[in-house]
């Protein structure tokens, strides 16, 4: 059969790189309509713009420059302004609804008792680029209205439930008393209590009547929204439509739906994207069943495209650790007979070669599933270049939070070098957890993750000695306070914190292969070092893997006010320390320092830093794409 060749999207990602290193008492009508649209700039005219000048200028004269733009570019005068053939008496005819125009335009913003004059000035001698006439727009908003009250109703709220969401979404109102009122804010309100219903239990919770009573005369709004929540769901079972060449009995596996549990719009999307993540699909989509008769059994639709049954693909990338990379992966989604996937990669940059094979089963009813691999690897590990393998196998679990696993693995290793240490091998078995409680997984902000690794074996030459390998990392944001980008933009700065230790307990003579030795350095460690240049020094000045490893940092990440890119670009300083040694005693820390800039592009969060290791007393750059814990 033929196969399939795709190339990843890691070329794409050089100029945007290159971009990122150069860019250093009546009632007010509930309008559901959306703002003219603000991303063309300029309003459209209904007729194409002539060669000559405008037919007049608009000039608007406001206290505020908030209500001033927002007038400038929402008056419907706009969009005559560059009619070539506009003249003076239709001018006129315009003008006489200017006023309420700029009324409604002012309401939006809370103003409903606003002066307005609007007078037409004939400029006698304009210059050639200079429109014969002015509109002039005065403006005295007067007060500005404020919320007086907003009450809030669920209809059925007499059970508990509905009365404990609606006292839920009555706390946390987005325009509570006192604050002011606008169109946006008011509508952005009544949205974000309805996705509260409908994200969770309640998928179909609609807005049943909604008003503002506006006194103008006392400058105040009182808010009322009554929402209908309609019947609360259940998780029936998932039916999987559109595949063809995987078993339907494996995708709900993979999906995991918590079948007969309240419906969360959460767990929907937990499973869509554990389906979309597997391999096994293109394409997938999660929805409730429209159509269901009973609300508590209610079926989810999986609609799926199946991935081919093997792929090839092709990848070149580049790190500031390693250098230029290489690659070539290999998919096989079903192995003949044992209907496992398969994952095979060969790799070769600078400083790594690597050929492996990952197979894996699908999962158990448990959520379980077995796997095993193979990897051959030839390294540069301190002094030394390394060449090992690998052999693991075993089984695992991932959860929505946690992973789990355990396997048996052999490790092989020889080092290449004058006065390398001796080749040796080791058998362990090995658990390993990991804990993720992130506000987002690939792009973290909020939470924190805790991942932990201990293996227990013995080598098996030159001599059999036993031995204890542990490793536990931490990482951790903690928010510092929001900072205001203007235009109601907020974004909160925060804390970094990390943290990694490991040691290997053995005889001292014992001869660990160097794969379970420590090093660390460079780009997702201790930054002003190179890839994996801190290690302990053997007798000879060589630098080796260590029995013991202490990794910590610190780092202070903060939203960068520059207009039009205040939700994408942040800068950061930092501080790394590292250090490994064969003896606790003999650790000695290497410590690093920088600033960068973070960048949440659309292919993931990118990482720019320069740093300067005390120790090394060099300047490095760190580039980094893409979070994983």
């Amino acid at each position: 059969m033929p196969v399939p060749v795709s190339f990843p999207t890691s070329l794409a990602l050089w100029p945007l790189l290159a971009c990122l290193l150069l860019t250093g008492c009546g009632v007010f009508k509930d309008s559901r309509e959306a703002p003219p649209d603000d991303s063309q700039g300029a309003i459209a005219s209904d007729a194409p713009a002539g060669s000559g000048p405008d037919a007049f200028a608009l000039e608007v004269s406001a206290p505020d420059d908030t209500i001033r733009e927002h007038l400038e570019r929402h008056m419907e005068l706009q969009r005559f302004r560059k009619l070539p053939d506009l003249q003076a008496g239709e001018l006129s005819r315009l003008l006489g609804s200017a006023d309420a125009n700029a009324r409604d335009l002012l309401a939006t913003l809370g103003y409903f008792s606003p002066e307005i004059t609007i007078a037409l000035r004939e400029n006698p001698a304009p210059a050639k680029d200079e429109p014969p006439r002015t509109v002039q727009v005065s403006v005295t908003p007067g007060p500005r209205t404020h919320i007086a009250s907003a009450q809030i109703e669920l209809t059925g709220a007499e059970t508990p439930e509905l009365a404990r969401r609606q006292a839920q979404i009555q706390r946390g109102w987005g325009l509570p008393s006192g604050a002011p009122f606008t169109q946006r804010d008011w509508d952005d309100s009544k949205s974000q209590a309805l996705r509260q219903l409908q994200t969770r239990r309640y998928p179909t919770a609609r807005i049943e009547s909604s008003r503002a009573d506006v006194d103008a005369d006392r400058a105040e709004a009182d808010l009322h929204v009554r929402y209908a929540p309609g019947p609360a769901y259940r998780f029936g079972e998932l039916l999987v439509q559109g595949s063809e060449r995987y078993d339907p009995e494996g995708a709900r596996r993979i999906a995991r739906l918590p079948t007969g549990e309240d419906y969360s719009e959460t767990r929907l999307l937990d499973a869509q994207q554990r389906l979309a993540s597997s391999g096994y699909y293109d394409a997938v989509f999660l929805s409730l069943d429209p159509d269901a008769p009973d609300p508590q059994n209610a079926a989810v639709i999986a609609q799926v495209r199946d991935a081919p049954l093997q792929k090839l693909v092709f990848g070149v990338g580049i790190s500031t650790d390693s250098g230029p990379r290489l690659s070539m992966d290999h998919i096989h989604n079903r192995l003949p007979w044992l209907g496992w996937r398969a994952v095979s990669k060969a790799s070769i940059d600078r400083k790594k070669k690597l050929l492996s094979t990952e197979w894996t089963g699908l999962p158990h009813e448990n959520g379980w599933r077995w796997f095993t691999g193979a990897q051959l690897q030839r390294e540069d590990t301190g002094s030394y270049e390394v060449d090992s393998a690998r052999l693991r196998a075993g089984r695992t679990k991932n959860g929505d939070h946690i992973d789990r696993s355990y396997f048996l693995q052999y490790d092989d290793a020889k080092s290449r070098g004058d006065e390398a240490p001796p080749s040796s091998s080791a058998i362990s078995v090995n658990y390993g957890w990991t804990g993720r409680y992130f506000n987002n997984n690939t792009a973290p902000t909020r939470g924190w993750g805790l991942g932990a690794e201990v293996g227990v074996g013995t080598t098996l030459r030159p001599e059999r000695d036993p031995f204890v390998r542990t490793l536990l990392r931490w990482q951790s944001f903690i928010g510092l306070g929001r900072v205001d980008l203007g235009e109601n933009v907020r974004r909160n700065s925060r804390l970094a914190l990390r943290a990694e230790g490991g040691a290997v307990l053995a005889r001292e003579g014992a001869d660990i292969p160097a794969t379970l030795m420590f090093l660390t350095g460079g780009d997702t460690t201790v930054r002003g070092y190179g890839y994996r240049q801190i290690g302990a020094r053997l007798d000879g000045g060589q630098l080796y893997g260590g029995r013991y490893m202490a990794v910590g940092s610190v780092e202070y990440q903060r939203p960068i006010e520059l207009r039009g890119n205040r939700t994408d670009f942040e800068s950061a300083v930092f501080i790394d320390a590292g250090a490994v040694a064969d003896k606790p005693g003999d650790l000695q820390a290497r410590v690093g320092v920088g600033a960068g800039l973070r960048w949440r592009s659309p292919v993931g969060p990118l990482q720019a830093d320069v740093a300067y290791g005390l120790h090394s007393k060099q300047v490095r750059l760190h580039l980094r794409l893409g979070y994983t814990f």
